[in-house]
């Protein structure tokens, strides 16, 4: 089996969620969600055949046959991330058994546990495919993710000093959440409402007290922590104009990471930007002045597509499976050291 050395895009394709299934995911997802086994089971398949229908509408446009393919790399659906419990545990969604007897290709899932069995957080798993493509020898390099949660990946100069990074807290998740409840509109795109308002200092304080931004890596975080039932519990009794909350929580967003940034990577000369939020106008324009006179632009500036690097790196971690390479950075996730990551559903 032979694969690339560097990796790279070839093409790429974004398909939504069935308009169905989004809701019942966010529900799964929230704090305290009544959890209904049947329901986790049935979400667990439907998401199966929603991602094997993605994998196949991307090869029927490219024309390439399944079995040109060696595997697919299929992260699933985080619904649950608790890895400092005394008993820790990721759960990820979407049956890889159905994927590969859909599509008959080799289908690598279940990414994230070996690393909570070695003791890590499980997350993030990118840097490693941030080093490999984008590390400069000329240069102290921040790598930003901005989805639903943000995280970071520190890459020195020097290719001998470690590599580190963590979950910096919500990127997109508050902000798209408090959109689709207050307009029903699930996206703030190009974060046009958020610019109409005005930010509630005094909220936003009250907000970055929140105890995870103060923890020291490695850590992690999702939406069992960043969700709506936070967001009311720190508006409390306030009177805040649901488009200041908007405005609020972008720069929240952006502080955050700006804090994040200048606490654990000092050094920094260049932050490059990848996932939605880097659509973000109004972020990107807070996240610039809050790291001033660090460059900030996105991944495109350096030709790798911001809206498919983490795509990108679940295809490369299912690459260093097939060839029995270790997939997490202990350094990182906090694990006892590199571990293989992965299991492998077997196509046709």
């Amino acid at each position: 089996m032979s694969f690339d050395p560097q990796p790279r895009l070839v093409a790429g394709l974004a398909a939504p969620y069935p308009p169905a299934l989004r809701p019942r995911v966010l529900a799964l997802a929230r704090e305290r969600a009544e959890i209904n086994l049947d329901e986790l089971g049935s979400l667990d398949t439907e998401l199966g055949h929603a991602f094997a229908d993605a994998a196949q509408a991307l090869l029927e446009r490219e024309q390439i046959p399944p079995d040109a393919i060696h595997a697919l790399g299929s992260h699933g659906q985080t619904v649950r991330h608790k890895p400092m419990l005394a008993a820790p545990y990721t759960l990820q969604l979407g049956d890889p058994n159905v994927i590969a007897e859909r599509t008959g290709i080799t289908t690598v899932g279940d990414f994230r546990r070996r690393d909570i069995a070695a003791g890590g957080q499980a997350a993030p798993l990118v840097p490693g495919l941030h080093a490999a493509l984008l590390s400069d020898p000329e240069q102290n390099r921040v790598v930003l993710n901005l989805g639903g949660i943000a995280n970071i990946t520190v890459l020195p100069r020097d290719p001998t000093a470690p590599l580190t990074g963590f979950d910096t807290g919500p990127a997109n998740c508050l902000m798209d959440g408090w959109s689709l409840q207050q307009r029903g509109v699930g996206c703030d795109v190009g974060g046009e409402w958020a610019a109409q308002g005005c930010i509630d200092e005094s909220l936003l304080e009250q907000m970055l007290d929140e105890p995870y931004f103060h923890q020291s890596g490695p850590k992690s975080s999702g939406r069992e922590v960043f969700n709506l039932d936070w967001l009311k519990r720190q508006l409390g009794e306030r009177k805040v104009v649901a488009v200041d909350v908007q405005a609020t929580l972008l720069a929240l967003s952006a502080r955050s990471v700006a804090a994040a940034i200048r606490r654990d990577a000092p050094e920094a000369q260049q932050v490059l930007v990848c996932g939605g939020g880097v659509h973000n106008g109004s972020l990107m324009r807070a996240l610039a002045e809050a790291l001033t006179p660090l460059r900030v632009s996105s991944t495109a500036s350096c030709g790798i597509d911001p809206d498919y690097v983490e795509a990108m790196a679940f295809a490369w971690l299912a690459r260093q499976r097939l060839l029995g390479l270790p997939g997490n950075r202990a350094d990182v996730t906090g694990a006892r050291g590199p571990r293989v990551l992965g299991a492998i559903y077997f196509g046709a």
